[in-house]
């Protein structure tokens, strides 16, 4: 299975090529390097990119389970990344800048395995197996004076039902590997 986990930031990087304001172009950088951090599990460096007293906001069925504060923000990543469910492309068909906000539009399609499904209401066959399963996003990135990320605020929604087992031996090398990192042992 082939997968590129840097659509999840080329369309900000060209974006950014084109941009002249040196605030956007910050905020662009910013967002850019939030996406790598996210993408490689770095926690210090996601981290780096946010200000004093973060605020999370993820609403998906009219909740919002987001973390707020640094503490419960770098909780959060933490467990994300030891979770095994930080393998993801997340293509950015839409972005729009302004002097406070950088707003990105995208379908992930994501590696997940089979308890992190099972959390997010999958209805798995294999729960030591891993599935792919997509979500639609849209995720406004506030910023503050210094041009640090003050939050994100991600609107999501995906279809519980579209979650599809991948044989172990079609899972992609860097799947594996970034399991092999956080001593997530691939099954099936």
């Amino acid at each position: 299975m082939e997968f590129d986990q840097s659509v999840t930031w080329k369309a900000l990087e060209e974006r950014l090529a084109t941009t002249t304001n040196p605030r956007h172009r910050l905020m662009l950088q910013t967002v850019i390097d939030h996406a790598k951090a996210e993408s490689a599990g770095d926690v210090d460096g996601l981290m780096a990119t946010l200000g004093d007293d973060p605020q999370y906001h993820f609403w998906s069925g009219g909740n919002d389970w987001g973390p707020k504060g640094r503490k419960a923000v770098r909780e959060y990543y933490t467990d994300f990344v030891a979770s095994g469910a930080g393998f993801f492309e997340s293509p950015k068909p839409r972005i729009v800048v302004d002097d406070d906000n950088v707003v990105t539009e995208s379908v992930m399609r994501c590696i997940i395995p089979g308890t992190v499904a099972q959390q997010r209401g999958h209805d798995v066959p294999d729960v030591n197996g891993h599935y792919l399963v997509f979500a639609r996003t849209a995720i406004f990135w506030p910023f503050d004076a210094d041009g640090k990320l003050i939050g994100e605020d991600s609107y999501g929604s995906s279809d519980v039902g579209d979650c599809t087992l991948i044989p172990g031996d079609e899972l992609p090398a860097a799947y594996v590997a970034m399991l092999d990192a956080i001593g997530f042992s691939p099954v099936g």
